[in-house]
């Protein structure tokens, strides 16, 4: 979902790159942009390019994996995990294999990030923040120090949301009291419900991609977005006004990412444990972070300095984030379903 801005002319010239030099005993199903080698150096010192595959969101990579082709490792986002684990398509980590394994962020593995199984099915490797983007031009900051502000008529038309269900969701659970939405019960989700509709009249759109959004707010058809973290530091580097506002009176989001283990996998289960133990090296974070992305190792991300991570949008915060951990696949329908009749207007 997150990662729908790597699909531009620089990953075009990296797929013709990566198909080069390919190494073929390992095969990597994955977002475009993530065969960059500096995401996993230590992989590429070793054995060179693994055999990449790409696809545009989880529910093409999953039809593709259904319908036969083979791949050792799939990256994937948290809230596709139980869907995946229920469709008998993975194999367990060992992570005692996981050389990172104790310095991953609790706060993005949870504790039963797989399921109901005392089994590890995901491994977390990239993560980002969703929060308040907004015009400081026109806006003050005061007005939003509160996720209410998508409910200020000053700003009736002028607003946005992500056209995603999930970054929809988190943020309708923090604005009506739910900081960990794998214990929300059905009044919390009716409550997120409803206060999506009640905002719902106040949106210009729903934005589809990073740069729609980019555009919206440079142009000033929207002055306050729910947004992910990538939105900031490109603005800033393009000059334009741009405040990014994560630590509301109720919260802010996190989103996070990570790779399966392919059921049957055709390659060496060896190198998959190797390019997982490179994509969590320290050598790895920073050419993640100024991709946008946060490594899930906080050791390794702790030898970044916040004022760094400040920049990209992921700093330390002292408000609530609900991390967008695995729900059970019948809410995250019931979710999906209800978000899709809210953006229609019922």
């Amino acid at each position: 979902m997150n990662h729908l801005r790597l699909l531009g002319a620089a990953s075009i010239a990296a797929l013709a790159s990566a198909a080069a030099a390919q190494d073929a005993s390992l095969t990597v199903l994955d977002y475009p942009g993530f065969e960059d080698p500096a995401f996993h150096p230590a992989y590429e010192e070793a054995h060179g390019t693994p055999d990449f595959s790409f696809f545009g969101d989880e529910e093409e990579a999953f039809q593709k994996l259904r319908s036969g082709f083979r791949a050792d490792i799939t990256h994937i986002c948290a809230g596709s995990v139980t869907k995946w684990v229920e469709s008998g398509l993975l194999a367990p980590w060992d992570v005692s294999r996981i050389d990172a394994w104790e310095d991953l962020d609790q706060n993005l593995t949870g504790q039963k990030i797989g399921g109901e199984s005392e089994e590890i099915y995901f491994i977390p490797t990239d993560f980002g923040s969703t929060a308040i983007a907004y015009n400081p031009d026109e806006v003050p900051e005061a007005d939003v120090a509160s996720l209410e502000v998508f409910k200020n008529p000053a700003y009736a038309g002028r607003m946005t949301l992500p056209d995603n269900v999930d970054d929809a969701y988190a943020l309708a659970y923090l604005a009506t009291g739910t900081t960990d939405w794998t214990q929300a019960d059905d009044a919390a989700f009716e409550a997120a419900s409803d206060w999506l509709r009640e905002v719902h009249p106040n949106l210009r759109t729903y934005w589809t991609d990073p740069a729609e959004l980019s555009q919206l707010l440079s142009t000033g058809e929207v002055l306050v977005s729910w947004a992910w973290n990538e939105t900031y530091p490109a603005m800033v580097e393009e000059g334009r006004p741009i405040g990014f506002e994560r630590e509301t009176e109720e919260g802010s989001s996190l989103w996070l990412c990570g790779y399966v283990r392919m059921k049957d996998a055709p390659g060496s289960e060896d190198l998959a444990y190797d390019y997982i133990n490179a994509m969590l090296s320290p050598e790895a974070a920073r050419p993640l972070l100024e991709a946008g992305y946060g490594s899930s190792n906080t050791a390794a991300l702790g030898e970044i300095g916040q004022e760094e991570l400040a920049a990209s949008g992921l700093e330390t915060i002292d408000v609530p984030v609900l991390a967008q951990l695995p729900i059970p696949n019948a809410r995250r329908e019931q979710h999906a379903e209800t978000f899709e009749m809210i953006k229609s207007g019922f």
